[in-house]
C-alpha cells in the first residue's frame, strides 16, 4: 500500500498494530488490549482524516497510483462480455481512449472512457491518459453505433487533459472535442457519465455530456488543474493548495453549483482501499440511473439534456 503525505499518521498506527501482533504471535505476553487501543486509534484517525479533506488531499486521492482505472471498472461491472472496439476509421486507433460493447446484469451497454497507466512503460503506451483527435473521434464513432442500435452509453472520465501537444492541434483537438460535445448534447439513447478520477478541462468534457453526470467522492473536475492554474497565477506550483480551493473542483463544490447531478460515496479512505465495494456501488448506479432513463422517449432524453445544460450558470439576482 501506498501512503499520501496527509496518510502518514494512518500508516504509523498501522505498522504499530503489526508489530503488536507480531508480538502477540512470537511470544507468550498477551497484547490483546494494546492492539485494541491501536485499532480504536486507528478508526478515529482514519475517520477524523477522511471527513475533513481539503480539495488538494481530494486531488491527490484521486490520482492514487493504487485507484481504480477505467479498464478496472470495465472488467469488473461486465467480466468476459465486454468486446473492445478499436479505431476512428481515419488516423489510427487512440490508446488513451478505450470503448466497446459490454453487459452490466442483463443490460447491453457501450462503454466509453480515458485509460491510464500503471507503471511507467504503460502510461507511455496509454499517453498518461491524455487522448488525441482520434480518440476522441472513436468514442463519438462508439457513440453513433450505440445510437444506431439504441444502446445506452456510459462514460468514464478520468483524464489530466486532452493532449497538447503539436500533432494533436495540426489533427483537430479542439473541433474533435466540440463536436463530441454537440453530437453527445443530441445522442437520442440515454447517456450515464462518471467521473471516477480526474476530470480536466476539455479533455473531460468530449466525452462528459449526459443525461445524468454523476462523480465519484474523491475525484475532481474542473477547467484546469491546480497545479497549472497555479503556474499561470503565481509563476509557481506552490500555491496549488490555494488555487485547489479556490477553482471549486470537489465532487461537492460541483454538485452545489448543479454541474453535476450526484455524488457516488467511497469507502472510507478512497476507493482503492475496497475495490470490490466501490465496483458494486457504481453499479448499482450505473443500473438504478439507466431505469430512470430507459421509458424516456429520444426526443424526451435530448430535450432534457438540453435544458439541463442551457440551465447551468444562470444566475439570478
Amino acid at each position: 500500500m501506498e501512503y499520501l503525505d496527509f496518510e502518514q499518521p494512518i500508516k504509523e498506527l498501522e505498522e504499530q498494530l503489526q508489530k503488536c501482533s507480531l508480538i502477540g504471535e512470537e511470544s507468550d505476553v498477551d497484547v490483546t488490549n494494546t492492539c485494541k487501543q491501536i485499532e480504536k486509534k486507528l478508526a478515529e484517525t482514519k475517520k477524523d482524516i477522511y471527513k475533513n479533506l481539503t480539495a488538494w488531499q481530494r486531488v491527490q486521492l484521486s490520482r492514487h497510483p493504487n485507484r481504480p482505472y477505467t479498464l478496472d471498472y470495465i472488467k469488473a461491472l461486465c467480466g468476459d462480455t465486454f468486446l473492445e472496439l478499436h479505431g476512428d476509421r481515419n488516423v489510427k486507433d487512440d490508446k488513451a481512449m478505450i470503448g466497446g460493447l459490454g453487459k452490466i446484469g442483463d443490460q447491453s451497454f457501450m462503454l466509453i472512457g480515458q485509460q491510464k497507466g500503471y507503471n511507467t512503460k504503460t502510461r507511455q503506451y496509454r499517453n498518461f491518459g491524455m487522448a488525441n483527435p482520434e480518440g476522441y473521434r472513436k468514442a463519438l464513432r462508439l457513440m453513433k453505433s450505440a445510437e444506431k442500435f439504441g444502446l445506452p452509453v456510459v462514460s468514464f472520465i478520468d483524464t489530466p487533459g486532452a493532449y497538447p501537444g503539436l500533432e494533436a492541434e495540426e489533427r483537430g483537438q479542439g473541433e474533435a472535442i466540440a463536436r463530441n460535445i454537440l453530437e453527445m448534447m443530441r445522442l437520442k439513447v440515454p447517456v450515464i457519465v462518471i467521473v471516477i478520477g480526474e476530470g480536466a478541462s476539455g479533455g473531460a468534457l468530449g466525452i462528459g455530456v449526459g443525461d445524468k453526470v454523476m462523480m465519484l467522492e474523491n475525484s475532481w473536475y474542473s477547467v484546469i488543474s491546480p497545479e497549472n492554474c497555479s503556474s499561470i497565477l503565481w509563476r509557481s506550483w506552490e500555491y496549488k493548495e490555494i488555487a485547489a480551493e479556490a477553482l471549486k473542483l470537489t465532487a461537492n463544490d460541483a454538485k452545489r453549483l448543479k454541474v453535476i447531478d450526484s455524488i457516488i460515496k467511497e469507502p472510507l479512505g478512497g476507493a482503492h482501499t475496497q475495490r470490490e465495494e466501490t465496483f458494486a456501488t457504481v453499479k448499482d448506479t450505473i443500473l438504478s440511473t439507466f431505469k430512470d432513463l430507459k421509458n424516456l422517449s429520444a426526443s424526451e432524453l435530448v430535450e432534457k439534456r438540453m435544458d439541463k445544460y442551457s440551465n447551468m450558470g444562470v444566475f439570478k439576482g
